[in-house]
């Protein structure tokens, strides 16, 4: 198993780990957030969630993008969206808040690209990959690469996804 970092580990990497642009890839219809269970699953029972706007994810993405750094994400969707999706959906205006642009790829339209994404990672000012490894949906963390194929095959993929990706705004979903 390569080096990974995980959990706290990831957002203090993003201090100081790239100097432009961070640009992310999620393809999974659920992630196992262990930090994120309790808040879900009262989603889950119709329980108003509370927004955390100062959880340290969003105090890093104010942070670098007030100093003129980019970070975006597309997250792939399926029709009809999975209950995790559903949830993300509802959450997303706080890293939208904080500066992330987050755009969403109907996941019937990126087995279409060229370059299909089926991998989760980060690209980071197009230099190096950030490759997540999963057991089920748990994240085993990130395992960083400047290996060219690799990070030539994310650019790729970043080109394809975030033409066709749509912010949340302009999606139309059915439930």
């Amino acid at each position: 198993m390569p080096d990974l970092i995980s959990g706290p580990a990831i957002t203090e990497f993003f201090a100081d780990g790239f100097e432009h642009t961070a640009w992310r890839m999620e393809t999974r219809r659920a992630y196992g957030v262990a930090s994120e269970t309790e808040d879900f699953q009262r989603w889950l029972r119709g329980e108003h969630v509370l927004s955390d706007p100062g959880r340290p994810w969003l105090r890093t993405i104010r942070k670098l993008t007030s100093s003129g750094k980019r970070v975006e994400r597309v997250r792939l969707l399926d029709d009809p969206p999975t209950d995790y999706q559903r949830w993300i959906l509802e959450d997303v205006s706080d890293n939208i808040d904080a500066g992330e642009d987050i755009r969403y790829l109907p996941r019937a339209e990126a087995v279409r690209l060229p370059h299909a994404p089926h991998r989760d990672f980060w690209l980071f000012d197009s230099r190096m990959a950030g490759v997540f490894h999963f057991d089920g949906d748990r994240s085993l963390g990130m395992e960083l690469t400047d290996d060219p194929a690799t990070v030539l095959a994310g650019c790729q993929i970043r080109d394809a996804a975030w033409h066709y990706a749509r912010p949340v705004a302009a999606l139309s979903l059915s439930t």
